[in-house]
């Protein structure tokens, strides 16, 4: 079954696939050399599909696992735009990087939108498994919890489990046979808080709070600090923080000092000038070269 979604002008699929490494984690997959991204979607109470995603000229063509009704591929098209952050809206992000000749190629190139999850939910599971850890870590836990927990579709893969399946697995499932150390008890609280009620993240993608509100909410969550915070807000379309890291820290010393490690507030001060765009402007600005092709094929 195919299905196709239209995209904004400025809109460059490559970009935002490569825009973090989240193309890379399951459910997603990425095929470098044809350019597919496939993902298993969740689709009502029925069996998950799975749906492979290409570029066609001012589109996306969705290639989906099985055929399904109206209802269901309306909910697919949805989380393609979602997902793919086809809906926000970055003109005046464009704008205020063409004044600066060092970051106009974010416009020019149509970069700027951030790969997520299907839910708030998943992206911030993520998050807390990109904590003090390595890339080949976090993807370990992330395999493990698809793999262990998620819902298979029609061709075997499977899908990222939700709230309540995550909820029901014990801490030692968690630190044993995941892998997540600190994480494992965490992890387990988040699922069960959401699963109850008592926690409602995907309400944070339609909040009108404020950035500290938002922040504060995030951080009632055992296991999230400053870095996942301000990162799963970049994810729901907040760019006030920079959501710094050991890597970003060292891509910025590298890239605009010299070699030479700067301060937080140094490097904030660096971006303060793209006001609350900085944290989207200080990602693209360290992530410029992923498109490189010497740089795709090392991931």
């Amino acid at each position: 079954m195919e299905l196709i979604v239209k995209t904004p002008a400025d809109f460059n699929f490559h970009r935002t696939v490569f825009s973090h490494g989240w193309c890379e984690l399951l459910p997603f997959e990425i095929d470098r050399a044809k350019w597919k991204l496939t993902r298993v979607l969740d689709v009502d109470r029925a069996k998950p599909v799975t749906v492979e995603m290409t570029a066609r000229k001012r589109a996306i063509k969705i290639n989906v696992s099985r055929s399904v009704g109206e209802r269901a591929a309306q909910q697919i098209i949805r989380d393609v735009r979602h997902m793919f952050r086809l809906d926000d809206d970055l003109q005046s992000f464009y704008e205020l990087v063409l004044t600066d000749p060092e970051f106009a190629w974010i416009a020019q190139q149509g970069a700027g939108r951030l790969l997520r999850s299907p839910t708030v939910f998943e992206d911030l599971v993520k998050m807390i498994c990109t904590t003090n850890c390595s890339w080949a870590l976090t993807k370990k836990m992330v395999n493990g919890l698809v793999n262990e927990l998620g819902t298979a579709s029609n061709d075997g893969r499977k899908s990222f489990p939700d709230a309540q399946a995550m909820a029901r697995a014990a801490t030692d499932f968690y630190r044993d046979k995941i892998r997540a150390g600190y994480r494992a008890p965490y992890l387990r609280e988040l699922a069960q808080r959401v699963a109850s009620g008592e926690l409602e993240v995907e309400s944070w993608l339609r909040s009108d709070a404020s950035v500290a509100d938002l922040m504060k909410a995030m951080k009632s969550v055992k296991g999230v600090g400053n870095y996942t915070a301000e990162n799963v807000l970049k994810l729901i379309g907040r760019y006030d923080g920079l959501g710094l890291d050991s890597w970003a820290r060292a891509q910025f010393a590298k890239a605009r000092n010299g070699g030479r490690v700067a301060s937080d507030k140094k490097i904030l001060r660096f971006y303060s000038r793209f006001n609350s765009w900085r944290g989207l402007a200080m990602w693209c600005d360290m992530t410029r070269d992923w498109l490189d092709p010497q740089n795709i094929a090392k991931w």
